[in-house]
């Protein structure tokens, strides 16, 4: 699945762009969708990230390298499943990292392990949310820099625990996983002091709260964090861990609020909004000036017939003296000043009308040392 290859090659799997759909690169075989029909023949050799127009001259699709966080996104759905803010949040609360030893139960639509193992193999990896990675009492790797093998993974229906068993062998994560159909909160886990994290994904988390407690380790402090959509589940929870004890129970919802970001012009300054006031003010003196100077045209024009040729000579000089005042006034409007910058432009956003809501509670707690264990320790 995790090709190093540049280009694609039969047997190949690829993440079809916007469908987000994954295509398994069969020779001889054709994908339909509404962009077009392809065959599967015209994708081999073709470089990742292309994008291949369909033979019909009408549509094109991009064919993507698989990476966890498009995986995660495009792998089959079946019931409710964990987002990548989800995600992201339990393997930071959890403390899971390279070599850690989890168990998950109740895997759905198997998001985390998949996420998380696949990164190991991916050949450029990046920092996964999870680094899910195993135990088991039979199983160990001998590939450097992949976690230690084997996570539980109950509570499944027997069909969707063999849909996932094919999953992980396609994918190539059975090295690293051990996957079990069991009932955690009767049979409990098939693993004791163990594990170093717990994640519980399962309709009645308190039921297995005693059996997470014997597979977790006791030499270090160990976490565990169930997934609860309800209220009511929390607190029956929460009670439980108490019961057995946990302590630093802390319970978080995971809330996006996305932002539409937009580019609007930059805002005038202060010396541009003075400026143009400044050049209206001075247009409207202009433009008084000149009705003066027209009234005195007409004024002298209807009274021109009946003063004498020296009276006459006299206006003649006022008018003049006007007409310099406004061709003055005229030249001091500036002609160059400058105008708001309309290439500089800002980002600005606002909150989305309408976001995705609630997903569930996530449940928090450690379990601290035995100290009687810490002390026979052997020191170092």
């Amino acid at each position: 699945m995790w090709s190093t290859a540049r280009t694609i090659s039969a047997g190949d799997i690829v993440i079809t762009r916007d469908l987000l759909q994954p295509l398994l690169i069969t020779p001889g075989k054709d994908f339909n969708s509404r962009f077009g029909n392809y065959r599967h023949n015209d994708f081999i050799g073709v470089p990742y990230g292309s994008k291949v127009g369909a033979p019909s001259g009408k549509g094109f699709i991009h064919l993507l390298r698989p990476t966890p966080e498009l995986w995660t996104t495009a792998l089959p759905h079946r019931t409710q499943i964990l987002y990548l803010a989800d995600i992201a949040f339990i393997t930071s609360q959890l403390n899971i990292r390279r070599g850690s030893r989890v168990i998950e139960a109740g895997t759905r639509a198997n998001r985390i392990p998949r996420k998380e193992l696949a990164q190991h193999h991916s050949p450029t990896p990046l920092y996964a949310p999870l680094v899910l990675p195993a135990i088991s009492g039979h199983t160990s790797s001998t590939r450097p820099g992949l976690l230690k093998p084997g996570v539980p993974l109950p509570a499944l229906p027997l069909p969707r625990s063999s849909s996932h068993r094919d999953e992980f062998t396609r994918h190539g994560l059975l090295d690293v996983v051990t996957l079990t159909h069991r009932n955690v909160c009767k049979d409990g886990f098939t693993v004791t002091d163990t594990a170093d994290s717990l994640f519980l994904d399962i309709p009645a988390p308190w039921d297995a709260i005693e059996h997470a407690k014997k597979a977790l380790r006791k030499d270090c402090i160990t976490r565990i964090c169930c997934f609860s959509p309800c209220m009511e589940q929390v607190l029956r929870t929460v009670s439980a861990l108490n019961d057995a004890g946990f302590t630093d129970i802390t319970m978080y919802e995971t809330l996006l609020r996305p932002h539409d970001v937009s580019q609007i012009p930059a805002l005038p300054s202060i010396d541009d909004a003075a400026e143009k006031l400044k050049r209206a003010e001075l247009r409207r003196e202009e433009k008084r000036l000149k009705q003066i100077a027209q009234g005195q045209r007409t004024k002298r024009k209807r009274e021109g017939d009946e003063e004498d040729p020296d009276e006459l000579e006299v206006k003649r000089a006022k008018t003049d003296e006007v007409t310099e005042e406004i061709s003055v006034k005229s030249d001091e409007i500036p002609q160059d000043l400058a105008a708001p910058n309309t290439n500089k432009k800002f980002s600005v956003s606002k909150v989305m009308s309408e976001v995705r809501g609630h997903t569930s509670y996530l449940t928090f707690a450690c379990l601290l040392p035995d100290i009687s264990l810490i002390s026979s320790a052997p020191h170092h």
